[in-house]
């Protein structure tokens, strides 16, 4: 299964608890497959992605759509971070 596409909606500065959120994010797979909701999480390590989830009735969040296996995790991590990083850098050469 191929990362086709990955789109990456960067998000501005905001509460508190929100800054640590720097994108939402949405990759297809083959062309022909999508997943919405990804986030690009700022954290005490640097960047990391988190998949798609909602929140239980307990307060706690259950993944909706995640990899089964390592390499899987890392390549999306890989495409969604190295796409982010390009997102960031053209908006900010455009704001200049």
């Amino acid at each position: 299964m191929e990362i086709t596409e990955v789109k990456v909606f960067p998000r501005g500065s905001g509460e508190a608890e929100d800054q640590k959120l720097k994108a939402y994010v949405s990759i297809t797979f083959d062309g022909s497959f999508v997943v919405r909701g990804l986030k690009v999480i700022d954290g005490k390590n640097g960047l990391f992605v988190v998949m798609p989830s909602r929140k239980l009735s307990d307060g706690t969040f259950k993944d909706i759509a995640h990899p089964l296996n390592n390499e899987m995790r890392k390549n999306i991590e890989v495409k969604v971070l190295e796409k982010f990083h390009e997102t960031i850098q053209t908006s900010e050469t455009r704001a200049q």
